[in-house]
């Protein structure tokens, strides 16, 4: 009879526990889709949740930090915003509720304690929105339409306009899109509504048209005939990499800036987190977004340098195959990728060790680099094999990175996971640009070399990175609070 009583208290116990989920994910989605106001929970992103997984991140992040907070305590505090008019913004609403669990003598009631925390974002001035067009639609030109159109919120910020591919646009190929952005092998089925329109040869996406244009070169389209003004233009071809061919982008009408998904000649190269104050919002007309490599390797080498000083390094990355190499042994203009990517392990070059010190000059000199082609379709892997100056324990890395992946301005690029099972299909979806391994941590007897494991989604985390950096240019920057 005790055991059934403490069982049905078990099940009304996490019943109370989904309920609370089902209602902070309403006032997420409603602050979301009316005010552009977006609510995060301990770094990770709840927007689109179902219950179940939202318990699932808050015990994961609860875990991570020490401390036991209910998904109750979170629920008010989102109670709370919602009762705010906000401009768009990011908030982390775990940190809110543990930092108002820790006031002293009862303290604010909870309104009053997130309007203090908030008075500084309520005051910022609202901005134009941003046309943005598409150049290419391939795997990181498809996320990015997904990732623009489901972070479209109220219209207030980046707005997907139109998409450009090389081929003539016909029936076929506008119904041969659509079916590719629905359905995704590796990262699944689009959360939305993807219809086509023929006569305006056009995609309406959950609503919103987006045209489908064709054009051989970049200064081939006058935007402005589709109402289309000083747009931002994300060219994720890779096809113009120097300053003088990407800025042929500008010629064309409405066209007002350009973001290349690939490392860049000429142009600044941003990691966002750590260098995206070098360029001025709204004003810088070119600059890439780097590699997915360099945005993941990037953050934690940043953080090791301050902390500990890096003498020398070598970057080994364990990559995905990619569309570049080919699916059966064929000529390829270089020798390796030529071998069938599916079967074989392919070692090849990556310029990841020298864009590093593109961003952060100190290293300059110190890194090296080198990758391996793998036969899996996403989820890559970069091994760090650093001397430092600084002697240090695994323990006390582990305090180092996850203390970035928790406070400061990286919390968005770097996740800190210590599943001793994790696996690189795990990383598969994750915004992060790196997911640190802590229990693949290794160091030396001396304390001073040591190898740490990195993580990413070279799609998905990649493309979080670059829609940072492209609100950062455009002028429409989410304004943060964490």
């Amino acid at each position: 009879m005790v055991r059934t009583v403490a069982f049905e208290q078990e099940i009304k116990s996490y019943q109370q526990q989904q309920n609370a989920a089902a209602r902070l994910i309403k006032i997420v989605s409603n602050l979301w889709i009316n005010q552009g106001v977006e609510l995060v929970l301990f770094r990770n992103q709840i927007l689109h949740q179902r219950p179940g997984s939202l318990l699932h991140v808050h015990k994961h992040a609860s875990n991570l930090i020490g401390t036991k907070l209910c998904i109750s305590n979170i629920l008010e505090v989102a109670e709370a915003i919602q009762e705010m008019e906000l401009p768009p913004t990011r908030i982390d609403i775990g940190t809110f509720a543990l930092d108002f669990s820790r006031q002293q003598n009862g303290g604010d009631p909870v309104y009053l304690f997130v309007r203090k925390r908030l008075v500084s974002v309520i005051r910022h001035e609202a901005f134009q929105a941003k046309d943005v067009i598409l150049y290419g639609f391939g795997r990181i030109g498809r996320l990015l339409a997904r990732e623009l159109i489901n972070t479209t919120g109220d219209g207030k910020q980046l707005r997907l306009r139109a998409i450009v591919v090389r081929e003539e646009i016909d029936k076929a190929s506008l119904t041969k899109r659509a079916n590719l952005l629905k359905r995704d092998s590796i990262h699944g089925l689009f959360d939305g509504t993807v219809d086509i329109d023929h006569e305006k040869k056009a995609l309406v996406i959950n609503g919103i048209t987006v045209y489908i244009l064709s054009a051989g070169a970049p200064e081939d389209i006058d935007y402005s005939v589709y109402g289309i003004q000083n747009a931002l233009v994300i060219d994720n071809t890779g096809a113009y990499r120097e300053q003088q061919e990407l800025a042929r982008h500008l010629k064309a009408k409405g066209v007002g800036q350009v973001l290349l998904t690939a490392p860049g000649k000429g142009v600044p190269n941003i990691v966002y987190g750590l260098n995206e104050n070098s360029i001025s919002p709204g004003e810088t007309t070119l600059c890439s977004a780097a590699s997915c490599t360099t945005n993941a390797i990037t953050p934690v080498l940043a953080v090791i340098d301050k902390e500990l000083g890096i003498a020398n390094g070598h970057i080994e990355t364990i990559h995905a195959y990619t569309n570049d190499q080919n699916l059966v042994d064929n000529i390829h203009k270089k020798y390796r990728r030529g071998r069938a990517a599916a079967l074989n392990m392919v070692i090849t070059e990556t310029g990841a060790g020298v864009a590093v010190s593109k961003v952060l000059p100190s290293l300059a000199g110190k890194i090296t680099s080198n990758a391996v082609r793998v036969p899996i379709p996403n989820g890559s892997l970069a091994i760090l094999q650093l001397e430092v100056e600084r002697s240090c324990t695994v323990e006390a890395i582990h305090d180092i990175l996850l203390n970035a992946a928790l406070k400061g301005s990286l919390v968005e690029q770097i996740k800190y996971e210590n599943n001793p099972d994790l696996v690189s299909v795990d990383v598969i979806g994750t915004t992060a640009a790196a997911v640190v391994d802590a229990p693949a941590t290794i160091v030396s007897s001396n304390g001073k070399n040591m190898v740490i494991y990195v993580w990413y989604d070279n799609e998905y985390g990649y493309v979080n990175q670059v829609m940072r950096l492209a609100r950062h240019q455009a002028g429409v920057r989410q304004y943060s609070y964490y």
